[in-house]
């Protein structure tokens, strides 16, 4: 035994089990066990690793940093008051709303805001709820939502409004009220849209404040591995998260449109053809989900239009045909505002153009329409035709195809064409 043995009480000296308990655990297998130069090893392996940790969690954080999640459905600035409005603003657009106000409990970011200016701080508790919403009501749409973490349809006169809490594992962190003109309604499409866009705020939020606090880890020089595993744990399951919740707000924004255009799954018939056609072209995994994911927003310009536009049963005037044909452009206006879409936009953009040059919004004509437009545009067509509209019944396989052939190299790319063909022709047989 070393010199320190001397005071330990004798009883412990005869039991060395009790010996090792009554000494700190550390001190005792140091002194006792592990020589210098494996402590030293040891040492050098523990920093190696906590510094193996940090570069992981520097990776994942530069990757979902602040404009990568919260600022996914709005701005580019770092300011909380612009980034909530921004969203306000984008919410408000998609669900056609007159106005979209956003609230936030005190734990997270103390700003309410709507689509005008920030309005004043507030909160949004059960203790504070009169100060945050200047009412008194505990039956009031939005402190129903938040108190009980439900999505609340409130019909009273001429207005219209939804009130969708931002819940995650934390609870209730917040809600969002919408307010429309009672005769726009509320489809439960939207509801579902905006139900998964709340989601998806929240989750981002989370993402965001794993990102703070491993932020935090990285410049403490006493973290212990644990801690970072933890994090990196963490960080990698949030991720996966909002990952799972970008999609679900795409396929959920697709049906949405595609209720309001009386055009049951026209959006993701032309992202699942869309798909196929790249998979017989043997494109890449990215750039098929890419285009698939264009396939499915192709038409998202139009979720702003008004149900009677879809809903006549005569032919389009040329000015709702106009206002139609402009939908890319809106649907840009849209896509740029939601930032983890930003790669679909030329697809979307540009899936009006014509392979003679012909087309909108650009005149781009042949090779120089990106392949993923020129995909979609022939999707489209085939979808459009093949289903039934207010003024006209749907065409046949056959007729499609041939209408497709016979504008082979004039509005469409050849080799999109053919693929197509063997596509259909393998399918009837």
């Amino acid at each position: 035994m070393s010199q320190n043995s001397k005071n330990i009480p004798l009883q412990l000296e005869e039991d060395p089990f009790e010996a090792i308990f009554a000494l700190n655990m550390g001190d005792f297998m140091t002194e006792h066990l592990i020589s210098e130069e494996l402590l030293n090893k040891i040492d050098s392996t523990v920093r190696n690793k906590i510094g193996s940790l940090k570069n992981q969690l520097q990776e994942l954080i530069s990757i979902y940093s602040l404009d990568k999640t919260l600022t996914l459905l709005g701005f580019d600035s770092e300011e909380e008051y612009i980034i909530y409005n921004a969203i306000a603003k984008t919410i408000a657009q998609m669900s056609n709303a007159d106005n979209c106000v956003i609230y936030l409990t005190p734990e997270f970011i103390k700003s309410s805001v709507n689509t005008g200016d920030l309005i004043k701080k507030g909160s949004l508790n059960a203790e504070e709820k009169k100060d945050a919403l200047s009412v008194s009501d505990s039956q009031n749409p939005l402190i129903k939502s938040f108190l009980n973490a439900e999505t609340i349809y409130d019909k009273q006169g001429e207005l219209v409004s939804l009130s969708i809490p931002l819940v995650n594992n934390w609870g209730s962190i917040g809600v969002i009220g919408i307010e429309c003109n009672a005769s726009a309604d509320i489809s439960k499409e939207l509801i579902k849209l905006l139900e998964i866009t709340a989601n998806l705020f929240v989750t981002s939020m989370r993402l965001q404040k794993l990102i703070e606090q491993t932020e935090e880890a990285i410049a403490n020089k006493n973290a212990n591995p644990s801690e970072l595993r933890h994090l990196r744990a963490e960080l990698t399951a949030s991720i996966g998260d909002l990952g799972d919740e970008q999609q679900k707000f795409v396929e959920a924004l697709a049906e949405a449109v595609d209720s309001k255009r009386k055009a049951r799954k026209h959006s993701k018939n032309v992202a699942e053809l869309a798909k196929k056609i790249c998979e017989h072209l043997e494109l890449n995994e990215k750039t098929t989900d890419l285009i698939y994911y264009a396939g499915l927003l192709h038409n998202i310009g139009q979720i702003s239009f008004s149900e009677e536009i879809f809903s006549n049963k005569e032919k389009p005037s040329q000015e709702t045909w106009n206002k139609l044909q402009n939908h890319p452009n809106i649907g840009v206006s849209l896509l740029m505002k939601i930032n983890f879409l930003a790669e679909v936009i030329p697809y979307v953009h540009y899936h009006k153009e014509r392979w003679d040059g012909k087309g909108v919004p650009e005149g781009l004509s042949g090779m120089s329409i990106p392949l993923g437009a020129r995909i979609i545009a022939v999707s489209d067509a085939y979808q459009a035709m093949i289903s039934d509209r207010p003024y006209r019944k749907s065409l046949s396989n056959k007729e499609v195809l041939e209408i497709i052939k016979q504008e082979s190299g004039i509005k469409w790319d050849p080799v999109i064409v053919n693929a197509l063909y063997e596509i259909k022709e393998n399918d009837l047989r």
